[in-house]
């Protein structure tokens, strides 16, 4: 029941080439969505994840980066804010794009769809894509530290986190100019304040009128980003290997953001962004200080107090991961991302605690079903009740419950000495439940 219709909510949500986060409130491709999407896709459908991540490639720019929203064309100007006549750009290939980017999260979801499905020349074709994104990251947002920073809030992922709001105090606001188009669809006590977008606005067009070159008043090394930055690499190490590539200066690149994360932005059992400008911590509570967790070189005695953390001040033995630590100032169960929890963030994480704290990686697959069954395949959901918040029918969400699913059943046949898994009429060796990218 729960894998039917989270294939429904995929197959409503397809648009041509990729899938939009939900019809209503996000009708465009956005970018860590795509790569969460194809993961799920490679389940059931591994053409079509394939073809997700391909066409997000497709408006990546000269430069290298792979911008975070791709407007469809067929969409209305109006429909959202910032529409592309805001943002002003358009790809090489012509698509109209925002000029800011998110979390590389695609160079492991591309080999997690070449796994599910092997093929090769998916691989040789997206490499110099995936290597140019990483190029532009160290190129344009490298700090002293070794550490990638994000000019952005919209960057991390998690827009309105708390992590944001002593950067964000310094940046002057800008009216808005346009009606939001969120709260025609969610409640605005589920959403960023009017006072958080004057500053997003004004950020953005900031740096827009940089010609999307230089950074601005926010610079936030963020260990999201730097995880999933170091995790890329890993992955991209493998891939290297099936294309006849060297792999070696990816493991090394990789080594060297995990070192640099564990000596700039690690402490009290868990990681935190730093401000660029300021040089200070922001220790906020934000769940983004376990992702670290997908790192395989972290050491053990940081793996442990990171699954500690998790464990004892985030509460995930209930089932599910707040995106804010449930003691913290500001927890809020519904307001974006400020304590609600949403299927991709403890995906990430139950990914990480698999490799080191098995235990406590459970709990979070079974909560992960339960909140879906529950709720639906909501946007995010209060981490206690377990009721939904925000979109209904939203893709990543229906997509890494499969994922949860697809790898329950993996597990169950390795536990039983099996070693081989029928997928759909496709041979999955279980060899590569264990695989260090997202394992």
């Amino acid at each position: 029941m729960i894998r039917r219709d989270a294939v429904r909510v995929l197959v409503a949500n397809w648009d041509a080439d990729h899938t939009v986060p939900s019809r209503r409130l996000y009708p465009h491709q956005w970018s860590w969505d795509s790569a969460f999407v194809a993961i799920g896709n490679a389940h059931w459908a591994p053409r079509r994840a394939r073809t997700e991540l391909l066409a997000l490639f497709g408006a990546q720019w000269r430069d290298g980066r792979v911008p975070h929203i791709v407007f469809n064309p067929a969409v209305p100007e109006g429909a959202y804010f910032p529409g592309p006549a805001f943002w002003g750009v358009r790809a090489p290939a012509g698509a109209a794009t925002s000029g800011i980017v998110q979390p590389p999260v695609h160079a492991p979801a591309a080999w997690r769809v070449h796994l599910a499905d092997p093929d090769p020349a998916f691989l040789r074709r997206i490499y110099p894509r995936l290597v140019a994104q990483q190029e532009f990251l160290r190129a344009a947002r490298r700090s002293a530290r070794g550490l990638v920073s994000i000019v952005h809030p919209w960057e991390s992922g998690m827009d309105n986190s708390p992590a944001w709001d002593e950067p964000l105090a310094a940046v002057p606001p800008a009216p808005l100019g346009a009606r939001r188009r969120d709260l025609a669809h969610v409640s605005a006590d589920e959403r960023p304040t009017d006072a958080d977008y004057e500053r997003y606005i004004s950020l953005a067009a900031a740096y827009r009128d940089t010609g999307y070159r230089r950074a601005g008043a926010f610079q936030v090394e963020d260990p999201l980003f730097n995880a999933a930055y170091g995790t890329a690499e890993t992955a991209l190490a493998k891939i290297a290997g099936v294309c006849g590539l060297d792999p070696e200066p990816h493991r090394r690149e990789a080594a060297a953001v995990t070192r640099a994360m564990v000596e700039h932005l690690y402490a009290d059992g868990l990681f935190h962004a730093r401000d660029v400008l300021t040089g200070r911590l922001l220790r906020s509570g934000s769940a983004a200080g376990l992702t670290p967790l997908l790192l395989p070189g972290l050491p053990a005695e940081v793996a442990a107090e990171l699954a500690a953390t998790a464990a004892d001040r985030f509460e995930i033995k209930r089932g599910l991961l707040p995106s804010l630590a449930p003691g913290a100032p500001g927890f809020d169960v519904a307001r974006y991302w400020r304590g609600p929890s949403w299927i991709n963030l403890t995906w990430l994480v139950w990914r990480g605690l698999r490799r080191y704290r098995p235990d406590l990686a459970a709990p979070l697959a079974d909560g992960m079903v339960r909140a879906v069954t529950q709720a639906g395949m909501r946007e995010y959901f209060d981490p206690f009740a377990f009721t939904g918040h925000g979109s209904h029918d939203f893709s990543w969400s229906a997509a890494l419950v499969l994922d949860v699913l697809a790898q329950d059943r993996l597990d169950r046949l390795a536990a039983s000495g099996g070693q081989v898994a029928q997928q759909g009429g496709r041979q999955a060796e279980v060899h590569h439940v264990g695989d260090h990218v997202f394992a």
